[in-house]
């Protein structure tokens, strides 16, 4: 199949990645030309200096980005990939973003006659690189369907949850269950410390039991060693965090655990760990 990627940072390259080794065609898009032409040389296919270009003649466009901004430029902008879009053609967001920006680009989608999916995905880079990400997807069934075996590629769990905008709120309830449980995990790790408990051993008996999360069995060992230079970053998280509790003001939820662990990580920015890991939390408490 003919498809576009556009964004190549941490996550979308691995994932155009798979899509050529699968045996797609794949145009690639980023905004530093010097990425683009990286992956060009790693993977093959093409590169093109717009999105609208990079979009021309692919059956599907995938966008990955930073946010809402990011993805009304990318999409909507002069050069965007709609501008190059053909009629029939699906665009699928991989980009975290809000709920009411994907029904904003489903709108002008439909209106070029495109189908539109939000389909935003959890499982951070080493996800990416391996191929086992998990992807929440808004949109309709027939465009779900032909964009989800391409998705696959690098998707263990592709999975339609409703109309436009589903995806969104999906990954808005998995950042904020991720929130907590990183907060209660390193509240557990630093008090193991302070007990005289060896911290790695604490986790191997309990990560047996039903305290175990996928936090507890990756980032476990690392947050007891004090190591966050690497993963999903404190400033990615906060911008998360900030569209869930723009949502939870809209649906009138509440959120006073993710609102108080949202403090803590501006703490962490403060002290110069925006580009830490999430699993940095423990910091706070370690060094007060």
């Amino acid at each position: 199949m003919k498809v576009a990627f556009l964004g190549l940072g941490v996550m979308g390259y691995p994932m155009a990645g798979h899509l050529a080794k699968s045996g797609h065609e794949v145009t690639v898009y980023n905004r530093s030309a010097a990425k683009a032409d990286a992956w060009v040389k790693e993977y093959g296919g093409t590169h093109r200096a717009t999105p609208a270009a990079a979009a021309a003649g692919a059956e599907i466009v995938f966008t990955c980005v930073g946010n809402d901004d990011d993805v009304r430029q990318v999409v909507r902008g002069e050069d965007g990939a709609l501008a190059g879009m053909g009629s029939g053609a699906i665009l699928v967001d991989h980009t975290t973003a809000s709920a009411e920006l994907a029904r904003e680009i489903a709108t002008a989608a439909q209106a070029k006659g495109v189908g539109f999916l939000d389909a935003p995905v959890s499982g951070g880079q080493a996800g990416a690189v391996n191929g086992k990400l998990t992807i929440m997807v808004g949109g309709e069934e027939p465009a779900f369907r032909k964009a989800a075996p391409v998705m696959a590629h690098y998707g263990r769990a592709v999975t339609l949850m409703g109309p436009v905008g589903n995806g969104q709120l999906t990954k808005m309830v998995n950042q904020i269950c991720i929130a907590g449980l990183v907060q209660a995990l390193s509240e557990g790790l630093n008090f193991a410390i302070c007990a005289g408990l060896d911290p790695k051993l604490v986790v191997e008996v309990i990560s047996k039991g039903a305290a175990q999360s996928w936090q507890m069995e990756n980032r476990a060992h690392t947050m007891a060693d004090g190591k966050f230079d690497f993963g999903f970053a404190v400033d990615w998280m906060r911008k998360d965090l900030a569209i869930c509790t723009a949502e939870a003001r809209r649906n009138k939820s509440a959120l006073p655990v993710t609102a108080l662990v949202d403090q803590f990580y501006q703490r962490i920015q403060a002290r110069g760990g925006g580009r830490w890991d999430t699993s940095s939390l423990i910091h706070l408490l370690a060094n007060p």
